[in-house]
């Protein structure tokens, strides 16, 4: 009996592969007193988590002076502020420094979640 179990495991394994998923996270690096951080408080930080996006890759904050946690790999060091750093299972896959505006913003993150694979329609 337990033979029928195991190959009936197996090949319901076989069938439907067990898929894994990325998480993805969009670290926004902050600091007291940075007016663009506080225009994409204003602008962005209210709607993000609803967006397709937001979904995608949900927001996670650091202030610049505090050390990087050890579960973030950055490619650079962070000078500026605002600085959004778009991770892959907590690996820099790419970056946004400073903060150009509400329509520029969705659209250069929409260019970094391409580029990393991130298909926004589909996500959630």
């Amino acid at each position: 009996m337990r033979h029928l179990f195991l190959l009936s495991l197996a090949i319901t394994l076989l069938v439907f592969p067990v898929v894994s998923r990325a998480e993805m996270t969009l670290l926004m690096v902050e600091e007291d007193g940075c007016m663009w951080c506080a225009r994409w408080d204003d602008e962005i930080a209210e709607i993000y988590p609803k967006t397709p996006e937001g979904k995608a890759a949900p927001l996670r904050r650091l202030d610049i002076r505090q050390a990087t946690p050890g579960d973030i790999a950055l490619e650079k060091p962070l000078y500026y502020t605002p600085t959004f750093v778009l991770l892959d299972n907590g690996q820099e896959v790419g970056r946004i420094e400073g903060y150009p505006g509400e329509d520029f913003f969705w659209g250069l993150l929409g260019a970094l979640m391409h580029d990393a694979g991130i298909d926004i329609e589909t996500s959630g």
